[in-house]
C-alpha cells in the first residue's frame, strides 16, 4: 500500500497521514509525541508562570508539526535507530516557532493558528522576545546534539534572518522581484524544512549522500509549500485556514500571485492592477504599495479578482514544478515506506491550496 495523505477541516490545519507500513506508522506517531514532549518541557523551564505562557503561546494550539516529522522521516534512512532523532525533531519545531513570533510582528498579523498571535496579545516587543528565548533554547540544544547539529542548526538560523531582512527591504529598483521572492522563501521557509530532514538523518548517522538528496527535497518543498500559503491567503477563509483572509496583500507582502498579477499587462488585469498600486511606496520599501486595510472595500473586491485571474493558476503551475523536482530529489533515496511518505507529503501539498 502507497502511503497517502488526508487533510482535517482546515480550521485547525490538523494533518492526518496515512501509511501502509503499520511499524512506521507507530514510530513516527511515538516519535511526534515524544517531540511533543521536549517543547513543552522547554516552555516550562522559563519558570516564571506568564514567560512560560507566553513562550510556550503557539505550542498549545498545536500545528501540523510538519518539521518534527520531517525529522523523524529522515531519521528513516540512517544507520541508526531513528528515536535518536527525537531532539532534533524538537530542535527543528523550535526554530520554526521563533520565526512565528518574529513574522507575526513583521506582518502585524492579529491570529496564529486560529488564535490571537502573541504580538496582538502581548505586543510586539514581548512577541519579539519570545521568539528570541526560543531561538536561544534551540542553539542550546543542538549544542547538546554536536558539532554538525550547532553548523545546521546556526546556518539555517542564519539563512531565516537574511530572508527576514530581505522580505523587510524588499528589492532594489532595479532588481528582479521574482528573483527577490524566491530568495526570501528559500530563506524563511524551505531552509527549515531541509534543515529538519538533514538533522534526523544526520542523528542516525544516514549516509552524506542521503543527507544530501534530503536537503535537495526539502528545499523544493519548501518553496512549494511557501506558495500554497500564498494561494491560500486568497482563495481559503480564516475559519478554514486560520489566518485573516487577504493579509498577505493587506499589510503589502509581496505574495507569488501578487507579483503575477502585478506583472500581467492584459487589459483585463487593469482594474487589480490599479487596486494593487492604488497606494504608492509601501513603508516598508517592499515595492509593493499598501492598497488596503483589512476594512477597506478595495481589499474585498481585490482579493476576489485575484481569485478570478491567472495568476493563482500561474502560481499553481510554479508549485506543482516545484513539486516535480522535490519528487525527482526522492527518487535518489533508497526505496522503502520513508520514500513513501516524501511523495506522499508531496501530494498533500499539492492540495493543499485549494
Amino acid at each position: 500500500m502507497v502511503a497517502s495523505v488526508r487533510t482535517e477541516p482546515r480550521g485547525s490545519m490538523a494533518m492526518e497521514l496515512t501509511f501502509g507500513d503499520p511499524a512506521l506508522t507507530a514510530r513516527l506517531e511515538r516519535g511526534v509525541d515524544a517531540a511533543e514532549e521536549r517543547l513543552r518541557a522547554v516552555a516550562a523551564e522559563a519558570r516564571d508562570p506568564r514567560v512560560a505562557e507566553i513562550v510556550g503561546h503557539l505550542f498549545a494550539p498545536g500545528g501540523k508539526r510538519l518539521r518534527p516529522l520531517l525529522a523523524l522521516v529522515g531519521a528513516e534512512f540512517g544507520e541508526r535507530d531513528p528515536s535518536a532523532a527525537v531532539p532534533a525533531a524538537a530542535l527543528a519545531e523550535l526554530v520554526h516557532v521563533a520565526s512565528l513570533y518574529h513574522d507575526d510582528v513583521m506582518d502585524q498579523a492579529r491570529t496564529r493558528r486560529g488564535v490571537a498571535s502573541a504580538n496582538a496579545r502581548w505586543g510586539n516587543a514581548t512577541a519579539v522576545f519570545a521568539g528570541n528565548w526560543l531561538l536561544s533554547k534551540a542553539a542550546r540544544l543542538a549544542a547538546e546534539l554536536g558539532p554538525e547539529t550547532i553548523r545546521l542548526q546556526s546556518s539555517v538560523t542564519n539563512r531565516l534572518v537574511m530572508g527576514q531582512i530581505r522580505e523587510l527591504a524588499g528589492p532594489s529598483d532595479d532588481g528582479d522581484a521574482l528573483a527577490h521572492y524566491f530568495a526570501v522563501v528559500a530563506g524563511k521557509t524551505a531552509a527549515l524544512i531541509a534543515m529538519a530532514l538533514q538533522l534526523g538523518a544526520v542523528r542516525t548517522d544516514a549516509p552524506e549522500h542521503v543527507v544530501q538528496a534530503l536537503a535537495e527535497y526539502g528545499e523544493h518543498l519548501g518553496v512549494a509549500f511557501q506558495i500554497a500559503d500564498d494561494i491560500l491567503d486568497i482563495t481559503s477563509t480564516s475559519e478554514v485556514s486560520g489566518k485573516e483572509q487577504g493579509k498577505d496583500l493587506a499589510i503589502g507582502v509581496a505574495s507569488l500571485p501578487v507579483l503575477l498579477a502585478l506583472a500581467d499587462e492584459r487589459p483585463e488585469a487593469d482594474e487589480l492592477r490599479a487596486l494593487l498600486t492604488a497606494a504608492t511606496d509601501a513603508p516598508d520599501g517592499s515595492g509593493l504599495p499598501r492598497a488596503a486595510a483589512p476594512d477597506d472595500s478595495g481589499l474585498p473586491r481585490a482579493v476576489a479578482l485575484l481569485r478570478r485571474c491567472g495568476a493563482t493558476a500561474q502560481a499553481r503551475a510554479i508549485m506543482q514544478a516545484r513539486l516535480v523536482r522535490a519528487r525527482s530529489a526522492a527518487n535518489g533515496l533508497p526505496d522503502g515506506p520513508a520514500a513513501r511518505v516524501l511523495h506522499a507529503l508531496c501530494d498533500f501539498v499539492a492540495h493543499r491550496d485549494r
